[in-house]
């Protein structure tokens, strides 16, 4: 665990570093984000703030995991299979946040049926290699025990990385609100990577989180930097493959809340406007614009809602150390 935690803060450090010439060179290229006109109007001021923001977290990441003094890889491999998630959903997500500059290299980005099926691909080739290489086909059920699902898990593995992909996509709108929760949830793993003997797993997690908070210092409100989908989606896929690798990957939406509400509230919001011919559950979607329209500061839902995923993710690691040996 000394390991993991002087990982996570050398993470933090070299993020620190970069962080700043990355913004600066992406003002300088003009990379400012558009605001959608579905976004609260007090929102417009935040047009022009550089987006790509997932790479102030990558870089770090990808390069102390690639140096193996952290997490030796090559002893490891299967540690392979989570930075392969990130670097091809975050390619994606690149190629997305490219259609919502301002100055636009590319038209509309990724469309949501091209984005789900790209999911769709990379989730079904992750299953395949969680099960057949890594050789995990486990559910972990607190009090209960583990368990071996055979070719259920395939499925299962599927569904979680396509859903918790989109899901913290989905909750990227705010300054500090994904990459806090994202923060909270890869420590929760992390701790529980660790109390299963996985030290390269647990190490990982840490230096993920270690390069979000060093992000979050660029990214605190009024943001500097939005994470953007090559963030986001990189985030989503890379959280949802370690809780398959650590077996808990029952407790992900718990440990994940905040996700859940978010995609919840936009699916049903979509779905009941659709069923009652124009009338809407919230006032608007997702999760935190409504609270943002009924006259919560940005500030104050961003925090509430890492106080909720605290709360979830002390509660989900309880429920992990529940599931007996």
């Amino acid at each position: 665990m000394i390991n993991a935690l002087i990982s996570g803060t050398a993470a933090f450090i070299v993020t620190l570093i970069i962080g700043l010439p990355i913004v600066a060179y992406l003002r300088q290229a003009k990379a400012g984000k558009s605001i959608s006109e579905d976004q609260p109007a007090s929102h417009q001021v935040k047009a022009g703030t550089p987006t790509f923001g997932g790479f102030v977290i990558w870089v770090p990441t990808l390069l102390i995991t690639a140096s193996g003094l952290s997490v030796q890889w090559w002893e490891n491999r299967s540690i392979l299979l989570p930075v392969g998630m990130i670097v091809v959903t975050g390619a994606a997500g690149f190629v997305d946040d490219l259609g919502t500059l301002q100055i636009r290299v590319v038209r509309g980005g990724l469309t949501w049926r091209f984005k789900m099926l790209f999911l769709a691909v990379v989730a079904a080739v992750a299953a395949w290699v969680l099960y057949d290489l890594v050789e995990v086909e486990s559910i972990n059920i607190p009090w209960k025990g583990s368990y071996e699902l055979g070719y259920w898990y395939l499925g299962i593995a599927f569904l979680t990385i396509i859903a918790t992909s989109a899901a913290v996509a989905v909750s990227d709108g705010l300054d500090a609100l994904t990459g806090g929760t994202t923060l909270v949830a890869f420590i929760a793993y992390g701790v529980i990577a660790f109390i299963q003997g996985q030290d390269f797993v647990a190490t990982f997690c840490l230096i993920i989180a270690g390069a979000n908070l060093g992000f979050l210092w660029y990214n605190a409100h009024p943001a500097q930097i939005f994470m953007g989908d090559t963030g986001a989606l990189a985030l989503g896929s890379g959280l949802a493959t370690v809780s398959l690798m650590t077996g808990h990957w029952l407790l992900l939406p718990l440990i994940g809340f905040v996700f859940v509400a978010e995609a919840m509230s936009n699916i049903i919001q979509i779905g009941y406007f659709k069923l009652s011919g124009g009338k809407r559950v919230f006032k608007r979607a997702p999760l935190h614009h409504h609270f943002e329209e009924i006259g919560w500061a940005e500030t104050q839902v961003v925090t509430r809602f890492w106080v909720v995923a605290i709360a979830a993710s002390m509660l989900g690691v309880a429920l992990a150390l529940a599931v007996p040996e």
